[in-house]
């Protein structure tokens, strides 16, 4: 069953190096991520698992010690997913490399780590399903879903201004810090596909795991640099 999930934007400005001279901006943000992973390791669980957004050649399964890098952002940086081995095989996509990231920040050591890359399509019900999925496939399960909300917030916005953006940005951010699954399963994708928010289908990911679970969240963060929606929660 699922016994904690922390929640977290993901953008590659998350890490310093990518950031640059831009990197103090988002301090607030970074810490926020940081005391939601310890959420996490405090719950103890048996695996964790990261799910985040992917292409569609980048859904699926990534074991622990699957490489991610920034290198295509200019970066000399490398990660992988979870202290062991590498493993083979695919690199992660770029929202599984800044949660590799994080861990590596945190220096995580609490359980098994694999990741799930979601892709954008999925529509709501699969999204469940594979939540209740993961939190039965452990007896202790913790999740570290990635996902930004609405990039239409404001004029210089990747996806521009969008009257729409703010309130689905606030019901998705009520939702999260309230670990209410009811209501993140009822996000519409349709209006999240045109607001560009790539947190939906692992936000409902999580709603299909937290079902029954009578989780507590917190809302940590809640921003929009940038014009994107950005939150932080923790579940317990």
């Amino acid at each position: 069953m699922l016994v904690a999930a922390a929640v977290c934007p993901c953008p590659p400005l998350l890490v310093p190096d990518v950031a640059a001279g831009a990197a103090p901006e988002l301090d607030g943000l970074r810490a926020a991520c940081l005391d939601a992973v310890a959420v996490l390791a405090a719950a103890r669980p048996d695996r964790l698992v990261v799910v985040g957004p992917a292409p569609h050649d980048g859904d699926g399964t990534y074991p622990q010690g699957s490489p991610g890098s920034f290198r295509g952002l200019g970066v000399d940086l490398d990660v992988q997913l979870g202290a062991a081995d590498p493993a083979g095989g695919r690199r992660l996509p770029q929202p599984l490399a800044v949660a590799a990231w994080l861990l590596e920040r945190t220096e995580w050591a609490a359980s098994p780590v694999e990741g799930l890359g979601v892709g954008a399509a999925l529509e709501s019900g699969r999204c469940l399903e594979t939540g209740r999925e993961l939190a039965a496939a452990a007896e202790r399960t913790a999740l570290l879903v990635m996902g930004d909300g609405s990039a239409c917030r404001t004029v210089k916005a990747p996806g521009y201004l969008d009257e729409r953006a703010e309130p689905f940005d606030a019901e998705a951010a009520r939702a999260l810090g309230a670990a209410d699954t009811a209501a993140l399963a009822a996000l519409d994708p349709g209006l999240a596909r045109e607001l560009q928010a790539a947190g939906r289908a692992p936000w409902q990911v999580l709603a299909g795991a937290g079902e029954g679970a009578g989780l507590n969240g917190a809302l940590l963060y809640d921003e929009a640099p940038y014009g994107v929606g950005y939150f932080v929660a923790a579940w317990s």
